[in-house]
């Protein structure tokens, strides 16, 4: 069964509707070509999964295989005091390497796939003191995966300008 976008512009409920049907199907030994912008929903129904880009398979595997491929798992924190950043940083870095500053004032995250060294890590920020709101050790996401992949987020490939059909459409 072939489905092109399946859940486009529906609720939530509906959207889980959906997928409660499609997991059934699957079950029943329905094999199931789902195409999709929403890469959560491939990162959770798909046993595998193919990057497209301009028009290219360009990889190819399970979602454990593509998240894989790009990267280790990062440890993010999340501060309960924004101004404990700097300080957040130093420690982290001492503990695990380079600290990417996220957007947010109170976030930051550093690679680091194992998980005796983040919770060691984020003992040492509790032990100097910073306050910390939440913490998450995630393996990369499918649109981290995608954006390694191409180089670009899938709304910023240039548009082509055609070539005009003949002279009188130049004019």
């Amino acid at each position: 069964m072939f489905l092109d976008e399946p859940t486009t512009g529906l609720d939530p409920r509906s959207r889980n509707q959906v997928w409660e049907i499609v997991c059934a199907l699957v079950a029943e030994g329905t094999t199931i070509m789902l195409c999709t912008q929403y890469l959560e929903e491939a990162d959770q129904l798909a046993d595998g999964i193919a990057v497209i880009d301009r028009g290219r398979v360009i990889a190819e595997g399970t979602p454990a295989q593509l998240k894989a491929s790009v990267g280790s798992a990062a440890l993010r924190v999340r501060l309960l005091l924004p101004q404990q950043r700097s300080e957040a940083e130093q420690v982290l870095s001492r503990q695990l390497g380079a600290v990417t500053l996220e957007p947010d004032p109170a976030a930051l995250s550093v690679a680091c796939s194992d998980t005796d060294r983040a919770a060691a890590a984020v003992g040492e920020l509790a032990a100097a003191g910073v306050r910390i709101a939440d913490f998450s050790l995630n393996q990369p996401t499918l649109d981290e995966v995608f954006l390694a992949l191409t180089g670009h987020p899938a709304d910023a490939i240039p548009t082509q300008q055609t070539a005009p059909r003949d002279e009188k459409d130049a004019s």
